[in-house]
């Protein structure tokens, strides 16, 4: 199907790209500097007042009641802005798509409402050092001792664990049964036997912190079991797709941005007495980086549309995210060659909007694991 925009939407493009140009864009290179973990915490505050961490989320819950669509163009637009504070501000409420769908009542109150509305962070432990794509391998557990569940392990690449207020945790509480033994449990940091460990220290998305996690005697409450026991990776699964296609829409954001530098930087620097835009060579690059982008747009815009459309959105949703974050690094490429020398340099944007966006080929199944998908689903 295609995906038209309404007003509405284009009226949110308006607000949203307004909003990232003024306040995200100016602050860009303050949230990268390497070995420091920081968090935008300010700026994730002011996007909740806007209602821009989740607009599609209820407005019961503190979202704004709109379509998903709309939640594609603000993960567009922020990363347009900056990739860096752009993903760090969404993936601020990262995990929460499970305590919205599965979550008791009280659930969302005391955790969901308060991360769409700016006053908590919340984080995801999945990964661990030894089980990444393999999601059945890994080893953390999470054993039941009276009105209390007992979890220990260890996982790695905790989006967010450094700044966050909890954790959805996966861990197996049946063990020798694979993708069918894992739950999801909220797990606050304050946690005894908790312990954000080493940050990890990345290429890009500096301002989105990423620890290890050692979980020792770990213990939560038994009603902070997230939905069913034992059902936790097929809940996980549910939104796979939704979260490639808002990985699709970062990286369509960041290859427009990283283009919108290239295309200035083009029409302004001079070499042999005229604007190296003006040299056919360079101005055939620039068409490919934007038919690339538009092409991208198109398909993670579709792969929305038959979300939104109740359809199966399996194929498109890994079709958006493989190619569209190939095209993020292409152009973004790109863009560094435009600029020459500069373009390897701090002193340009377009360096960050390479290292920010090179990561987009990896979360949430990597290039490779998408291709899989895609071939599986002509079976």
């Amino acid at each position: 199907m295609t995906t038209a925009l309404t007003a509405e939407h284009e009226a949110i493009r308006d607000a949203v790209r307004e909003f990232a140009e003024t306040e995200i864009e100016p602050v860009a290179r303050d949230y990268d500097e390497p070995g420091v973990v920081q968090f935008p915490r300010e700026i994730f505050q002011d996007a909740a007042d806007l209602d821009f961490l989740a607009p599609h989320y209820p407005e019961e819950y503190g979202g704004a009641g709109m379509d998903f669509l709309a939640s594609v163009i603000v993960h567009e637009e922020f990363n347009r802005a900056d990739p860096g504070i752009g993903t760090a501000v969404l993936t601020g409420k990262f995990g929460t798509e499970l305590l919205l769908e599965y979550g008791e009542d009280w659930q969302k109150d005391e955790f969901l409402r308060p991360v769409l509305e700016g006053e908590a962070v919340c984080g995801t432990s999945i990964s661990e050092p030894d089980a990444g794509s393999d999601v059945a391998g890994m080893r953390t557990t999470a054993e039941k001792d009276g009105d209390e569940w007992v979890l220990n392990g260890s996982k790695t690449w905790a989006s967010n664990s450094p700044v966050a207020e909890f954790m959805i945790v996966m861990a197996k509480t049946t063990p020798d049964a694979g993708h069918d033994g894992i739950s999801a449990f909220i797990v606050p940091t304050e946690t005894d036997g908790f312990e954000v460990g080493r940050d990890i220290e990345k290429m890009g998305l500096r301002a989105s912190p990423t620890a290890e996690i050692n979980i020792s005697d770990a213990r939560v409450p038994d009603d902070y079991l997230v939905g069913e026991e034992d059902r936790g990776f097929i809940q996980l699964m549910k939104f796979f797709n939704e979260n490639r296609i808002l990985v699709a829409a970062n990286a369509l954001g960041a290859a427009a941005g990283a283009f919108r530098h290239a295309f200035e930087y083009a029409h302004e620097r001079e070499a042999f007495d005229q604007k190296i835009g003006e040299f056919q060579g360079l101005q055939w690059k620039l068409a490919d980086m934007m038919t690339g982008i538009e092409t991208a747009r198109s398909t993670t815009y579709r792969a929305a549309g038959e979300l939104m459309a109740g359809n199966d959105p399996r194929r498109l949703a890994s079709i958006a995210k493989y190619y569209t974050s190939e095209v993020c690094e292409d152009v973004c490429s790109e863009a560094v060659q435009i600029h020459g020398g500069y373009g390897y340099t701090r002193e340009f944007p377009v360096e960050k909007f390479y290292r920010d966006s090179r990561v987009q080929k990896i979360v949430e199944g990597t290039s490779e694991i998408q291709k899989n998908i895609i071939y599986d689903s002509l079976e």
